[in-house]
Parts: structure tokens; sequence; C-alpha cells
């Protein structure tokens, strides 16, 4: 009889799906180490030392990446380094490995030279090689400068020319040249050990500095690649600027009987243009004011305001004006008053040429 699914017992199911759950996530995580997966295989070489190799390193067979390294590990008085190299290539049994310096800052690569036939399968020391490191030989060259007496040099040198004083004129200039060497390496002492002691500095900041040499370089290389990237635009943008130009020449050739008389007629305009600099200056300095009045003539409304003088003929009475100080001075009070106001006026309109005008 078949239990329902609803009725079973939900512990191994359970426990059945953290089982299938963490097996998946097992898969997941070391996706890359599953052979039929990744399309690469494993292998393994000896070295005499590191030589500065680290994992995740390039492997490469004639300057082609063709995987990486995985992992080194000490395996008695030399180094196992563990790599993968893509399936489709075929390595022979005398395949050779060497460690490569990538950049001077301290990067490596692992290179192949594959050889004989077979499968690979391990690759001995005798056919590996390491890079000549140049930070540890400068710091090793300064420790043993360091070290050398160059008095008790000198001095060596001093009675192996006197010893060999008899001897032929060849051997005789070859043992002064010798002496002299001697004296110039003891006077230069101190400047050599600053020499060496500058060196080993500099190399101890090379490699302390090794990280951002790396981001300096990778970003440079970024900057080149957008470059590259935009390289058929700059291309694209040059051949159509070389066409506007033959375009622009034709233009001019075919236009040059109409080009030539225009070009004279601006220079004439131009010349006129000069000798009445000073009347424009002028014409532009009067502009102003013109606006301004023709704006206060025109700002009342859809009329022009206009004042025309001498329209019409002046009278007689207003020519030759008659004093009337008697008359005002007996009238009444109201007289007296209306007088005032009317002398008051008077004053008021003393200097204008038309009085009745407000």
């Amino acid at each position: 009889m078949r239990i329902p699914f609803r009725e079973r017992n939900p512990v191994p199911i359970g426990l059945t799906a953290f089982a299938v759950i963490a097996v998946a996530l097992l898969v997941a995580l070391n996706l890359d180490s599953l052979p039929l997966v990744n399309g690469q295989r494993t292998y393994t070489a000896d070295f005499a030392e590191a030589a500065g190799l680290r994992a995740d390193e390039e492997v490469r067979i004639a300057g082609v990446k063709v995987g990486k390294v995985t992992g080194l590990e000490l395996a008695g008085d030399h180094v196992k380094v563990t790599f993968r190299v893509d399936d489709e290539v075929r390595l022979g049994w005398k395949t050779r490995a060497a460690i490569k310096i990538k950049t001077l800052l301290g990067s490596h690569y692992l290179e192949l030279k594959p050889d004989g036939t077979g499968r690979l399968k391990h690759i001995p020391r005798e056919r590996t090689s390491t890079p000549f490191e140049v930070v540890p030989a400068v710091s090793e060259l300064s420790e043993r400068v360091d070290k050398i007496n160059t008095q008790q040099l000198a001095k060596s040198f001093d009675v192996l020319s006197d010893t060999f004083q008899n001897s032929p004129d060849e051997i005789q200039a070859a043992l002064q040249g010798l002496r002299r060497l001697s004296h110039t390496v003891a006077s230069r002492d101190d400047e050599l050990h600053e020499l060496a002691d500058r060196a080993k500095d500099v190399s101890q900041l090379l490699a302390d500095r090794n990280q951002d040499f790396v981001k300096l370089l990778q970003d440079g290389d970024k900057l080149l690649q957008e470059v590259q990237a935009r390289r058929a635009v700059i291309h694209q943008l040059l051949v159509n600027t070389v066409a506007l130009t033959q375009q622009v020449n034709a233009l001019i050739k075919e236009n040059e009987a109409q080009l030539g008389p225009m070009l004279d007629n601006l220079e004439q305009v131009n010349k006129v243009l000069l000798r009445n600099q000073d009347n424009l200056d002028r014409m532009l300095k009067l502009y102003a004011p013109f606006t301004r009045q023709f704006a206060d003539v025109t700002g009342t409304g859809r009329w022009f305001d206009a004042y025309l003088q001498n329209l019409l003929p002046i009278p007689a009475s207003i020519q030759n004006p008659q004093t009337q100080s008697g008359s005002t001075g007996t009238q009444s009070g109201t007289g007296t008053q209306q007088g005032g106001r009317s002398g008051q006026s008077g004053n008021g309109q003393g200097n204008s040429v038309l009085p009745f005008l407000p």
C-alpha cells in the first residue's frame, strides 16, 4: 500500500533535502576542480625555488595563456608547483617548464615548452628553470660589498706590485694598473658603501611598492584598451575630416571666379568702414539720446507729443505789457487778493514767451 506524500514522516525528507543542498553547494564551490566541467587537466612540476611565483598567476605557451597556477608547496629541498592547462593543449612527456618574469615589479608566469610524445604527468627538476631575480641580487651585492675590507685589499695589491717589481714591463704595467685600481677603490670606499646602501633602499622601495606599480600598469592597460576600442571611431573621424577638406577645396576651385570679386568688394567695404570709423563712433554716441527722446515722445499713448513754437502770432498786449500798479493798489480787500494772485501768476510766467501755456 502506497503512503500519500502528506502522511509521510517529514524528518527523513528534510534530512535528504539538506544533504542535497549541501552537495550542491560543495559542487558549486569546487566547480573549477571538477575534471569534466572546467575542461582543464592538472599537472605538477618540481623547481629548485619558487622565485616569487604565486598561485593564480598565468601559465603560457609561446606567450599565449593556456591555464593558471593553482598552488605551491614545499617538497623536501625543492618546491612543487601545481598548475592546470586547457584540455585541448597536448603536452608530451619531455615538456619543459620555466618561471619567467612578467614585469619588473615582481609579477611572474609559468612558461611551458611542449616536447615529446605521449601524455605528460609530472615535470622533474631536470626540465625546469628559475629566473634571475634583480632585487635579491642587488641586496646580496650590497651585503657583499659591505663585507669587503678595502684597506686590506689595497695593501694586498701593493704587496703584489712590490713582489713583481723586477718582472717584465708588461707584467709591471698590469700590476701598476691593479695598484692604481686598488687605490681608487680604497679612496672611494665610502662612496661605494653609500651606493650599495642606496641601491638596497631602492630595491626595497620597489619591492614595497609592487602592488602600486602593478595597479598603475593595469590602469594604463585599461586606458590603452579604451583607446583601442575607440580606434574605429577615431579612424572614421579622420577619414570624414579628409573628405570634408577635399569637398571644401573643390568648392573653392569651382567658385573661384565668384569668390575673387566678392573678396575684393569685401576689402573695399572694409576700407570705407575704416575711413568712416570716427563718424560711426559719433553716430553710435548720438543714437542713445535720440532713442531716449523718441521714447519720451511716444510714451503717452497711441500718438506723438510735439511742440511747435511761433505757430500763432503773439498778441500785441503780450508784446508791450502795461503796468497797472496804481489801480491795483486802490482795490478792496477782495481785489487785493485777486491782484496778489495775478502778481503771483505774473511772477511765475515772467520768463515765459507764451504765458498761456502751462
